[in-house]
């Protein structure tokens, strides 16, 4: 069975997927502390979004392909 491969999610270097690779999914201890330390000073980031002039209830009645949208004035 040939080997698994994938990109660094840091680099895009290819690397083994294996059990033994303590840094999997990166290819090194560098990219893997360089990811984290985006995460930690906040580099990375999930989007919000905020519904402030949207009544909780009217989102609730939305069909269920608009769920989470506010509603279209």
């Amino acid at each position: 069975m040939a080997e698994r491969l994938v990109n660094c999610p840091r680099c895009g270097a290819k690397v083994a997927w294996r059990t033994d690779n303590p840094w999997r999914p990166f290819c090194s201890e560098h990219c893997k502390t360089m990811d984290l330390g985006a995460w930690a000073s906040e580099s990375y980031r999930i989007p919000v979004v905020e519904y402030d002039d949207v009544d909780e209830q009217d989102l609730l009645n939305l069909p269920a392909d608009n769920a989470g949208k506010p509603p279209l004035n």
